[in-house]
């Protein structure tokens, strides 16, 4: 299996720190999470039924006129290469490492290079993975090109992936209320925006036909009964939505602000985190987990992904640690 952020109880037991005492910056979720109320008991006996509202939330929420829920959009990376024949798929690099690996292991031919690259040579793929914004390298991409580079594939019967995990920020940009169109997959997650990556939970945005493909493919129940009582409630939440997406950009910036203050000047960053490319990543990886401050490191390129710290505690133990490290 392939590496990822929020490993803590391995990180605990490498360097002897108690996980109560870490700062917990490795993964891309937001710390500010969605306050999950008392769960019915309900939720816990009885079967998830697909008709209880989520479904009709969703596709508010996200503009999309079909979706389907998932076990997080995770699930829908591994199931969806077996949903065609062998293909030459064009997965951005850097980017979510998952991608590549479910595409390869499903049999399919696979190219994992720059957007720049990807986008300026779309002829020669039959399916095409972008994640947007990018994770870690933070790019947007126009619209408009997103939808042209979509219909030069679908025209071939191809697929255009969008993973949008992280553009719950600011999703503006995003492609789900274009999903209607045959071959254009757009995948959303519920734990990023709302910190509840625990209730393992995403959305797929596509034509019913995918959906219909993928469903098979999943099983059923693929949602568990409490995730979806929590879901039904946080999607709805605009209130809370608004006030959100306000703070994650300012606790961004801040972020940022520090790591250019100890001369990190971020590579690139968006709502969720920071990304310095440094070729001394290894030693300051190391440096902070010695002192229980665990960031995501990236080999290639040589890397760092720096999460939201939660409060001012985290700003302030973050800081010194820098300090330290790069004294």
């Amino acid at each position: 299996m392939l590496e990822h952020g929020g490993r803590l109880l391995q990180a605990s037991r490498r360097y002897d720190i108690p996980v109560s005492e870490w700062l917990d910056l490795s993964t891309g979720i937001s710390p500010f999470a969605w306050s999950v109320p008392e769960i019915p008991a309900a939720a816990w006996h009885r079967l998830p039924e697909d008709d209880d509202g989520l479904v009709d939330i969703a596709r508010e929420f996200y503009a999309a006129p079909h979706v389907l829920p998932v076990a997080g959009s995770q699930a829908a990376i591994q199931a969806l290469p077996w949903l065609r024949s062998r293909s030459r798929v064009g997965v951005i690099d850097p980017g979510y490492a998952e991608h590549a690996e479910a595409w390869r292991r499903a049999g399919h031919e696979v190219m994992s290079c720059s957007a720049q690259d990807l986008l300026a040579s779309v002829e020669r793929f039959d399916v095409m993975v972008l994640v947007h914004p990018n994770n870690p390298s933070a790019e947007y991409f126009d619209r408009g090109l997103l939808l042209a580079v979509h219909e030069s594939l679908a025209c071939r019967g191809g697929w255009l992936v969008v993973d949008e995990a992280f553009i719950d920020a600011d999703p503006t940009e995003s492609l789900s209320g274009d999903s209607r169109r045959e071959g254009l997959i757009v995948l959303r997650s519920a734990g990023k925006f709302f910190g509840l990556a625990g209730a393992r939970a995403g959305f797929v945005c596509a034509a019913p036909s995918v959906l219909q493909d993928l469903q098979e493919r999943l099983g059923p129940w693929t949602v568990n009964g409490p995730a979806r009582h929590v879901l039904r409630l946080a999607l709805a939440d605009r209130e809370w939505h608004a006030q959100a997406r306000s703070r994650l950009f300012a606790v961004s910036r801040r972020l940022r602000d520090l790591l250019c203050a100890r001369d990190l000047i971020p590579t690139a960053g968006c709502a969720y985190f920071q990304w310095r490319r440094d070729s001394r990543a290894l030693e300051v990886h190391e440096a902070l987990a010695s002192r229980g401050i665990l960031v995501r490191l990236f080999e290639q390129p040589a890397s760092l992904r720096f999460g939201l710290p939660p409060d001012d505690t985290g700003f302030a133990r973050l800081d010194l640690a820098l300090a330290q490290a790069l004294a």
